[in-house]
């Protein structure tokens, strides 16, 4: 997908997002960015968590140019698929039929082979080596058959990373798990044939003392298994995580009307395909159905839901002439509407390519393990070269000087590190999940430490996200009871929204409704019929003017202060007088207010940002204890909010539940999804909240800081285990049983301290 870069002349420069394939760490990405950077005339930047790569060149480069150069550093590239929307998402395919599901299955499946592999082959070689009592005869033997193919079958990946590495003069975590699995099984071959550990009966006996050896007989087959299938099994949760980058785009390019009804010129109705509208098209929306695409209205009247793309709470009403927006819900009456924009130019459309740049545009974080790696695996490789030198110089003997050499190389394997990360974040993703808090990888509790500002979205989110009765003001000697039955019993029967809200309030205060004698909706007025004999007119004070009724003064006053506080009003009246006015809103949650306060004391200064009238945003700011709102914000100003906040040197988190919400999780350093809004924002997040209650949203970043901390420790200590035996191997001090206890002590200490995450409780309310 390549598209001329703005502001610049007709093939001056371009634009083009490739797809790459093969980065294993945040390195990767880095190493291709500075190949592609070199080029003349080429501008780029490389995202690891998405796995694409955006970049600027002129005309005198290509897009071949481009894709050569990244697999000259030894990666894979090309161009995605065009963005489609409305049905076709829904019937995308790749190049052999599949749908995007069935090729991120695919490519999860061989990695999900080898970790079995070496899972089943390297579970009884632990074992075997661990245990004296199952030490049989010739148990090294058996053990070196199961380890054979866990160290070239299941490793190859760190293998070729290592090399494709080792080319461009890099070192990462793949060169020291390549390197140290490959160091302890060949040594353990060479043991096994040419020294000792081949005899009949040779067991690992549990001594713990300090003494010279030749290493004859000697074997590190466990730790060759072991570390393979530990780190195997880190790198394929990660995947699965990585493998819904895609999702938010799906899930809101979905969200469209899959078919539309299209009117002829004889007024005749045939059904297609939304991606078969033209602009110009004139289409038919009933009551309850998605608006196909962006359009005008030319027939009828209803009340919109656009929420999900506005965040305004109250729905919109829509006559002949107003403009309407594709995927919102025709909540009212009949609507006849003119295609306006299709296809790509939808509001939807752009929203999708808003939040896909604000994911390409998000720096990935570099794994923890990596950075120490860039360091430790040059100077233990080098130590390790060193050692041989020094034992070669002293003239101790070829064996002896390989023995240390070798050693210096196993011990520093990270058996531990394996374990360090995937057991934290397990755990902890494990009782999140327990607690409703959704945490999708590792790269999103490091930006959990950093965040300072938290931007929440109104509807849904602070407030319940539906309109609710909240207060009913009456006239001098009026029933309460009796406005809420006659009211309640009319907007029964109509499927406004606004009406609903009533019906459902006054069923909950009064019990049943009795059925209306008579109804009939007034489009954008209200509603009037009979009940209980009664002639009932419920809607707006216009409504109640066309019938020469007026509001008494105190009405009035309830009704304007109401409004100020940004609900709205709904004036009641029967036989020939107005009876009372109603409050309809969308009401505060309950936990809202002590959210706020969890979250202020964790360090977050919180922000009110909506679609909705800043009437209503103030009025609900106020009664969580929010200072700052931005207001009546679309969802493109949405991002640019999110955008400025950070330019200020901000580090933001959002939360949000809507469609219009997707592109803004997406930009913020650290997007919070509740888990009741739709799907494009659940994907679009990095932490879904399974629960609608805001409270959860500090429990999630409490949790997740706590998570970051447990795998900085495990680190911490799986090096220092690492560090503090290198002097003894270096010396030929390595006792091979003091090597197996340090490792075993080490990933022991590591698990242990992941599981002190169970622990982690809510607080209390």
């Amino acid at each position: 997908m390549t598209t001329t870069a703005p502001g610049t002349a007709p093939g001056a420069a371009a634009d083009v997002e490739l797809a790459i394939g093969g980065m294993t760490c945040a390195s990767c990405a880095a190493r291709i960015e500075k190949k592609l950077n070199r080029m003349d005339g080429v501008e780029a930047t490389v995202n690891y968590a998405t796995e694409k790569a955006k970049v600027t060149f002129r005309e005198d480069v290509s897009v071949a140019d481009l894709i050569a150069t990244v697999e000259a550093t030894g990666y894979t590239a090309e161009e995605p698929a065009p963005v489609r929307t409305g049905a076709e998402a829904g019937t995308r395919t790749g190049a052999d039929g599949s749908g995007g599901a069935e090729r991120a299955a695919d490519e999860l499946r061989p990695l999900r082979q080898r970790l079995l592999t070496a899972v089943a082959l390297a579970v009884p070689v632990i074992a075997m080596s661990m245990v004296p009592a199952l030490q049989f005869e010739y148990w090294q033997w058996l053990s070196l058959t199961l380890t054979a193919p866990v160290v070239t079958y299941a490793a190859w990946p760190f293998h070729r990373a290592a090399w494709t590495n080792a080319r461009h003069g890099a070192a990462t975590m793949d060169t020291l798990i390549s390197v140290g699995t490959s160091a302890a099984f060949l040594w353990s071959v060479w043991a096994l044939f040419f020294g000792t550990a081949g005899h009949p009966g040779m067991t690992h006996p549990f001594e713990l003392t300090i003494g010279r050896s030749d290493g004859a007989g000697n074997i590190y087959l466990e730790a060759a298994a072991g570390v393979t299938a530990f780190i195997l099994a880190g790198r394929h949760f990660e995947a699965r995580s990585k493998r819904k980058a895609g999702a938010a785009l799906k899930a809101l390019l979905e969200l469209g009307a899959k078919d539309v009804t299209v009117l002829g010129p004889d007024g005749s109705e045939r059904t297609v395909p939304t991606a078969e509208l033209t602009v110009g098209d004139r289409f038919l929306v009933r009551p309850g159905e998605k608006i196909a695409t962006d359009g005008t209205v030319v027939e009828g009247s209803s009340a919109v839901d656009a929420s999900l793309l506005t965040g305004e709470s109250v729905p919109v009403e829509v006559a002949p002439g107003d403009t309407v927006t594709g995927a919102t819900l025709n909540a009212g009456g009949r609507l006849v509407v003119e295609a306006s924009r299709v296809g790509a130019d939808t509001q939807l459309a752009r929203m999708a390519r808003l939040v896909e740049d604000a994911q390409n545009g998000k720096a990935a974080a570099q794994r923890l393990a990596d950075r120490i790696s860039a360091v430790f695996v040059p100077v233990v490789i080098g130590l390790a070269l060193a050692t041989l030198g020094a034992w070669l110089a002293t003239g101790s003997g070829i064996t002896a000087a390989f023995t240390a050499a070798v050693a210096v190389l196993i011990i520093a394997c990270p058996c531990a590190l394996g374990l360090a990360t995937p057991t934290a974040l397990m755990v902890g993703t494990g009782r999140g999940a327990q607690l409703g808090i959704l945490i999708k990888g590792p790269e999103v509790l490091e930006t959990t430490r950093k965040v300072d500002t938290i931007v929440l979205d109104k509807t849904g989110t602070v407030t319940t996200g539906r309109m609710t009765l909240l207060a009913v003001h009456t006239a001098d000697g009026v029933d309460r009871a009796q406005v809420l039955r006659l009211a309640g019993s009319l907007e029964h029967s109509s499927e406004h929204p606004i009406a609903r809200a009533v019906a459902e309030g006054a069923a909950a205060e009064v019990g049943a409704l009795p059925a209306p004698e008579d109804f009939a909706g007034i489009a954008g007025l209200g509603v009037q019929g009979v009940v209980e004999g009664h002639a009932v007119l419920v809607g707006r004070e216009k409504l109640l003017a066309e019938w020469a009724m007026e509001l008494t003064p105190a009405l009035r006053k309830a009704k304007e202060e109401a409004e100020a506080a940004g609900r709205t009003a709904i004036a009641v009246a029967w036989d020939g007088e107005a009876r009372a006015v109603l409050e309809v809103a969308d009401a505060v949650k309950e936990t809202s207010p002590e959210a706020i306060d969890r979250l202020r004391a964790l360090g977050l200064t919180p922000i009110l940002l909506t679609g909705d009238n800043r009437a209503v945003a103030e009025a609900v700011a106020a009664e969580v204890g929010i200072e700052e709102v931005y207001a009546e914000v679309m969802p493109q100003d949405k991002v640019a909010v999110i955008k400025s906040l950070q330019t200020e040197g901000r580090s933001v988190a959002m939360v949000g539940d809507g469609v219009n919400d997707a592109a803004a999780l997406a930009q913020a350093d650290l997007g919070l999804a509740m888990g009741t809004g739709t799907d494009a924002a659940i994907e679009a997040g990095d932490l879904t909240l399974v629960r609608g209650d805001l409270r959860s949203a500090a429990d999630a970043i409490r949790l997740s800081r706590r998570t970051l901390g447990t795998i900085r420790s495990n680190l911490f200590w799986a090096f220092a285990y690492n560090v503090a035996a290198l002097p003894l191997a270096a010396a030929g001090l390595l006792n091979p049983m003091i090597a197996g206890a340090a490792m075993a002590f080490s990933s022991v200490f590591v698990v242990g301290n992941s599981l002190r995450l169970r622990r982690f409780r809510p607080v209390e309310g």
